[in-house]
């Protein structure tokens, strides 16, 4: 009891100071780079995903329309050349769309990732690789709608009789 009474903080807990407090101490709200990434890959990825539901559903009440009329009219082969290539193209330019948002979203998230991750990255430098990455998905959308209209050029061209 003596020593109690000598000693008051002897029984008061110690004070642990951290060298470095943990991340979620540090960050205070979104960055600028993460408030533009989430206004640019929103719109685009979800824009292309629900282009691909569009696709996808058209192809399905077009093939639902179209396959008994074939059925009726089975003599004909052209029709049902022309019903299978229609279905192809539509479950693949679904499948198209549908790869080219999630892909854009995943590369713009890594990006993100990335430009968050590097300590001795400028905010400006990782503005710059934000925009970067707007136009280069841009680009890429540009691709394979131009890839899809030649494709659907082609095949319009072929089942001529």
């Amino acid at each position: 009891m003596a020593d109690r009474d000598r000693d008051p903080d002897r029984n008061q807990p110690q004070e642990i100071r951290l060298l470095h407090p943990p991340p979620h101490y540090r960050q205070t709200g979104p960055s600028t780079t993460q408030i533009v990434a989430v206004l640019t890959l929103l719109p685009v990825g979800g824009s292309l995903l629900a282009l691909a539901a569009l696709t996808l559903t058209g192809t399905l009440i077009g093939l639902s329309i179209a396959i008994p009329l074939f059925i009726i009219f089975s003599p004909v082969i052209v029709p049902a050349t022309i019903a299978i290539s229609m279905a192809v193209a539509g479950f693949l330019s679904s499948g198209a769309f549908g790869l080219t948002g999630l892909s854009s979203l995943n590369y713009g998230l890594k990006r993100m990732i990335r430009a968050n991750a590097g300590a001795g990255v400028g905010k400006g430098q990782a503005k710059r690789g934000m925009w970067d990455m707007v136009g280069y998905v841009g680009q890429k959308t540009k691709d394979v709608g131009q890839i899809m209209e030649n494709k659907a050029h082609e095949g319009g061209g072929a089942v001529r009789t």
